[in-house]
């Protein structure tokens, strides 16, 4: 029985170990953000990921709005952030897509460069500004490879939670720290992105301090739902807006 409960020891170890040299042997340096990340995908799985999900994520939204001039005006807001910016330079495909979902006020990337904002959101939005502030956000998101990162991460704590069971039943314990984990680096991703944002707006003539004003409109629209920080992916809007007017100091807006 002893000598069972140290094999199962050594059996926990070695897959905690296996994990920690996954993780090494995935690390590299963000061209795009000089960050180093453990990643779990290359970009072209990144792209084909990105791709194959987009349907199902419009799907979700009651697909794309039925209004071609409107879409085409995301188009060219998006790539022109796009030419503007380190983006072009990178192996991704930047698709933009206007939702048709009218309730939820929302924008998100998919890994690989596919973008979409709700009418929701665009028709709160009060000029061209402000829209490139969202998207250049957006495109933040799939510059600075959060996606991959936080797959790498997920798939990280779940082998140190499954040695933590094999080896000494703490498997909940750990699974616990992991969430944690991901918890605080969704939220350095959204201020990551916010900075990119920035400057992705600067490059392409648009005003930064919209974004700030982008800010000030997903507040008021949370109303008296906003979550505490601690509780959330997000930032607090009032802590991204200082961060935004440091960003817009750093890069001379």
């Amino acid at each position: 029985m002893r000598g069972s409960w140290k094999i199962r020891i050594i059996i926990g170890l070695l897959i905690v170990a296996f994990a920690f040299y996954k993780k090494c042997a995935s690390t590299e340096v963000n061209p795009y953000t000089g960050r180093e990340q453990a990643i779990a995908l290359d970009p072209q799985e990144e792209i084909a990921l990105g791709v194959n999900s987009a349907p199902q994520m419009a799907a979700q939204h009651g697909g794309l709005y039925e209004d071609e001039r409107m879409q085409l005006f995301v188009d060219q807001v998006g790539q022109k952030l796009v030419d503007n910016s380190v983006a072009t330079e990178s192996p991704y495909r930047y698709d933009f897509h206007l939702l048709a979902d009218p309730n939820t006020i929302n924008a998100f990337a998919l890994p690989g460069g596919q973008i979409f904002i709700t009418y929701a959101l665009f028709n709160k939005l009060e000029n061209e500004d402000q829209l490139a502030g969202v998207l250049g956000h957006e495109i933040g998101h799939v510059l600075g490879r959060h996606s991959s990162e936080r797959i790498a991460e997920t798939d990280f704590w779940q082998t140190i939670s499954q040695g933590a069971n094999v080896g000494a039943n703490a498997g909940d314990l750990i699974a616990g720290i992991g969430q944690n984990t991901l918890l605080t680096n969704g939220r350095g991703d959204e201020l990551e992105s916010d900075d990119l944002g920035v400057k992705f707006m600067i490059k392409a003539g648009y005003d930064p301090y919209e974004m700030i004003d982008v800010m000030e409109i997903l507040k008021a629209a949370a109303g008296n739902n906003r979550v505490p920080e601690f509780q959330s992916t997000h930032p607090d809007p009032d802590n991204r807006i200082e961060r935004i007017k440091e960003s817009i100091k750093k890069y001379g807006g």
